[in-house]
């Protein structure tokens, strides 16, 4: 039998350790007790008044011994109820009985939280000018995928040379970037080959037909393994596509590879190896969309499908220098796909330009009638809507400059250690402290250019409220998400075990109180509101790509589009000797930063129309990393 709640409190007592409830060991001992068949675990000791006193102090509930005692038999009770729902093992994705609905309630659907239903068909910019393939197809490696589209469209070049030719790259950069987790080249090639078949037949789907393309390895892909980049999932397969690749079959894109992911959505470390930057392939390339970022920054895919539940598709795509776009909560149906966080999960493109990725959320937006969060709303993307008529502000606080911090006082008594410690931390602080202020130039220079293209910005300032402290809503999803990984220890094959990794996280989430996660919801709907009122003043919000945004609205729902905002010169400070995951502005000389561009509610369209506008006046999407 999975170990349930009351053996667990039973071996925590045995081992005196019933007084922390907590350190990261616990869930161990007693997995380990278990297996070793000990008389606490076949005979577990009832819940005591004491193991109640310390589970109150966790939760910070002041009890009296009267009130104590009196719990006894409900939470007895309620271990009970505990087993029998554990015992239904309950598939990853089945969703809870309750939808997140980003759109505030009661909210008289103001401009930046509107919801139009009204179709017309994708209207893409005008044909770009192209010539004769080139005799080495690699010369096209970097271009946008709406240019790729009318090399393919003209019958300039075959979906077949063409998808023969990214799976070359990625087999040739693998080794240097470790992004792919399976190539699925056998499909690939049949695809190709049918789409070369169709538009030589005068069979046109648009402008992703016959493009090659990855799926972040949390898709399902019938035929082959869907890993979650987890250990313990290597050989896990699916019966299904996810709808997203069922709808980008749908539009004649070519699936060259399943690309990597951080082990359960988290970081760029995954079963294989840590995915790279293919600017500098001594750092991560971040994540969780790690090899979907890492391949189209490195010319290996026209375009790329990542998901972001806090940062997943901004991170990766502003360390590796693409270009994503985060949609709206509820814009695209995440069925076939892993779930890590039922009310914040969200699935989008990765590309090398604005109007890519709006052409791929074209193909992918719109409810399938399983994903019950997505709503029936049209994505209109018309590359001739004027943006010049949208009302743009920016973060203030976010562009201004931080103060410095002062160095603190030794204390008196300080060891050697103790000092070597200390000044350690003080020059990791300062170096920060120096990227960030290095970064800061190109932020200000992304205002001043768009103050040159005739946009007024108006400053504006996110509502003030606790966003870190409702994040824990996500952890605590998640570990119900994998409620059997931590129940059963098989969370030990999970390559990272820091107190920062999932498997930690997903037990602290267990002391998470239900009214608390309630609590949390509820500020959270204070957060649409005031997020609805926000864009009630503008239409695009402009912000660098961290900070506190990014935990709003992720919490919110917001859209987001990142896009590359120059590359850092020889003069900027070098990169930390270890790459921790933690801080996406490290990468030294020779390395993108980003800028993140904000959107109302479902108005994904007009977000990307301005997104493409900055890229057109800057062109820092075109730039691509030399790989040798």
């Amino acid at each position: 039998m999975p170990l349930d709640r009351r053996h667990f409190l039973a071996v925590c007592s045995a081992a005196g350790l019933a007084g922390t409830l907590l350190p990261g060991a616990l869930y161990t001992l007693a997995a380990q007790a278990e297996q070793q068949g000990s008389e606490s675990s076949k005979n577990p000791q009832p819940i005591t008044n004491e193991m109640i006193e310390a589970a109150a102090a966790l939760a910070g509930v002041p009890l009296t011994a009267e009130q104590r005692a009196m719990m006894l038999g409900g939470l007895t009770q309620q271990g009970k109820s505990y087993d029998a729902i554990r015992a239904l093992h309950i598939p990853n994705h089945v969703a809870p009985a309750y939808v997140f609905n980003p759109m505030p309630a009661g909210d008289p659907s103001p401009p930046g939280a509107t919801v139009s239903t009204e179709r017309h068909p994708m209207r893409v910019s005008k044909a770009p000018a192209i010539s004769r393939a080139p005799s080495n197809l690699e010369e096209l490696a970097f271009l946008s995928a709406r240019e790729l589209a009318e090399y393919v469209h003209r019958k300039k070049v075959s979906s077949t040379a063409l998808t023969e030719m990214y799976l070359a790259r990625l087999k040739r950069y693998d080794p240097m970037l470790h992004f792919v987790v399976t190539l699925t080249e056998e499909r690939a090639m049949t695809q190709a080959r049918e789409a070369d078949r169709e538009i030589a037949a005068g069979k046109y789907r648009g402008p992703l037909h016959g493009l090659p393309w990855g799926a972040k390895d949390l898709l399902a892909v019938k035929g082959y393994p869907t890993t979650w980049g987890a250990g313990g999932f290597e050989h896990q397969i699916f019966d299904e596509d996810a709808t997203v690749v069922k709808r980008l079959d749908a539009a004649g894109a070519v699936l060259v590879a399943k690309t990597a992911l951080g082990a359960l959505a988290m970081g760029d470390k995954w079963f294989g190896g840590r995915t790279r930057n293919p600017w500098n392939a001594e750092q991560g390339s971040s994540g969780s969309s790690a090899g979907s970022a890492s391949s189209v920054a490195a010319g290996c895919v026209a375009f790329a499908i990542g998901s972001e539940t806090l940062g997943s598709i901004s991170s990766p795509a502003t360390r590796c220098g693409a270009t994503g776009l985060r949609p709206t909560f509820g814009f695209v149906p995440r069925t076939g796909a892993m779930a890590l966080s039922w009310t914040m999960d969200k699935l989008g493109p990765l590309c090398r330009a604005a109007e890519d990725c709006a052409i791929v959320m074209d193909a992918i937006h719109g409810p399938d009638g399983k994903d019950l969060t997505t709503r029936d709303a049209a994505f209109a993307w018309d590359a001739d809507f004027d943006w010049r008529t949208l009302r743009v502000g920016y973060l203030k606080d976010a562009f201004e400059s931080g103060h410095p911090q002062e160095t603190a006082k030794p204390p008196v008594s300080e060891t050697e250690l103790e000092t070597k410690k200390r000044l350690a931390k003080e020059r990791d602080g300062a170096a920060a402290r120096a990227r960030r202020e290095y970064d800061r130039r190109y932020d200000l220079a992304a205002l001043d250019k768009l103050r040159a293209m005739g946009v007024e910005l108006k400053p504006v300032a996110l509502p003030k409220l606790p966003y870190e402290d409702m994040s824990p809503l996500l952890t605590a999803e998640a570990a119900a998400a994998f409620d059997d990984l931590t129940m059963s220890g098989r969370d030990r094959l999970l390559t990272e075990q820091s107190a920062d990794d999932w498997p930690n996280l997903f037990r602290v989430s267990r002391f998470y109180p239900a009214v608390e996660y309630i609590q949390a919801n509820r500020a959270r709907t204070l957060a649409t509101q005031q997020m609805a009122a926000l864009f009630r003043e503008v239409d695009v919000i402009v912000t660098p790509s961290g900070g506190d945004q990014l935990v709003a609205t992720n919490l919110t729902g917001h859209p987001a589009v990142i896009v590359p905002n120059g590359i850092r010169g020889s003069d900027a400070p070098v990169p930390p000797k270890v790459d921790s995951g933690e801080d996406d502005s490290i990468g030294g000389p020779g390395t993108p930063v980003s800028l993140t561009f904000l959107g109302g509610l479902y108005q994904d369209a007009k977000l990307c129309a301005f997104a493409r506008a900055y890229q057109e006046a800057t062109a820092f999407h075109k730039l691509h990393p030399r790989l040798v």
